[in-house]
């Protein structure tokens, strides 16, 4: 087991620095003064974060950091550190390490008994999901999906019936596809796209993943876009009460009953308290069948 006291350090080490994801003004003071103290910054693209630079008025040693050359890089910014130099690695715009491959080089620098301190900054998946008007927690991120449609479709399969609400990244290229396959895949769920968030042109649409598909068919899209959708359990408050007088549950037993609703977000406790109801059954009957079969 590794201790760190992050401000008991002397030496190298990482700074994980949130950067702005669209509006200068959203970074705090300790972002600059951390990037304007470290030896030098590791970057998505440098060429971007020189401008920030360029905007505070100072000047930064700066090495491309990223998904081509992570590896190699990688091992020459460790080993920076290990020496005693203080790096800052940012990403484009929001936290590094969140669909990028930040989270390799953490990994690396922990391995190697370099600190690694977070500097908290802007992020869009949950600047979006709290404003977007679906539930945020649970919540579940999961970045940027395949870019191939069968993959993409796989990948959505897995989370199909998480009771969460699913956080994810997409490019205007691609946003018509991935929303055709999340109607697919997942279902027609509520969902809140925004667009361009804390930019001039800042966007939001709220509807649902069919109306999304149907706006994007009038309008092109346009800027980078983060897409809120409600989880399974959110949907189905109201298709279980519709389907309670049919007695939906006759072909499960009642422990089968009991799992169907966990798989469903609620706890071993209610889901027994529903089974029970539903079937009009003593809870504690319920309760010991299902906690027999789990012995």
């Amino acid at each position: 087991m590794q201790r760190q006291k992050s401000f008991e350090e002397d030496g190298g080490a990482l700074y994980i620095v949130g950067t702005p994801i669209g509006n200068l003004g959203d970074a705090s003071e300790r972002v600059r003064e951390t990037l304007a103290m470290v030896d030098f910054v590791a970057c998505e693209d440098t060429r971007h974060t020189k401008k920030l630079f360029s905007h505070w008025g100072f000047s930064k040693p700066t090495v491309s950091y990223h998904e081509h050359n992570r590896h190699r890089r990688g091992l020459e910014l460790v080993n920076r550190m290990v020496q005693g130099e203080r790096i800052a690695l940012v990403s484009d715009a929001g936290m590094p390490g969140l669909s990028d491959p930040g989270s390799d080089l953490v990994k690396e620098a922990v391995d190697q008994g370099v600190p690694v301190i977070p500097i908290p900054g802007p992020n869009a998946a949950f600047t979006a999901v709290v404003a977007s008007g679906i539930p945020p927690q649970p919540c579940l991120f999961i970045g940027f999906l395949p870019r191939q449609s069968k993959e993409r479709k796989k990948e959505l399969t897995k989370w199909e019936e998480v009771p969460a609400t699913l956080l994810f990244y997409e490019s205007p290229h691609r946003i018509k596809e991935t929303l055709a396959d999340m109607v697919k895949v997942l279902g027609d769920r509520d969902a809140t796209i925004a667009r361009e968030l804390t930019k001039k042109h800042e966007e939001w649409l709220r509807g649902t993943l069919t109306e999304c598909v149907q706006w994007f068919e009038e309008e092109t899209p346009r800027g980078e876009m983060t897409v809120i959708v409600a989880g399974k359990t959110m949907q189905l408050d109201t298709d279980e009460k519709a389907a309670e007088p049919e007695e939906w549950w006759r072909a499960l037993t009642p422990i089968e009953h009991v799992e169907w609703y966990i798989r469903r977000g609620k706890s071993k406790k209610e889901a027994i308290q529903e089974t029970a109801l539903s079937r009009s059954l003593p809870k504690r009957e319920v309760y010991n069948a299902y906690h027999r079969d789990q012995e």
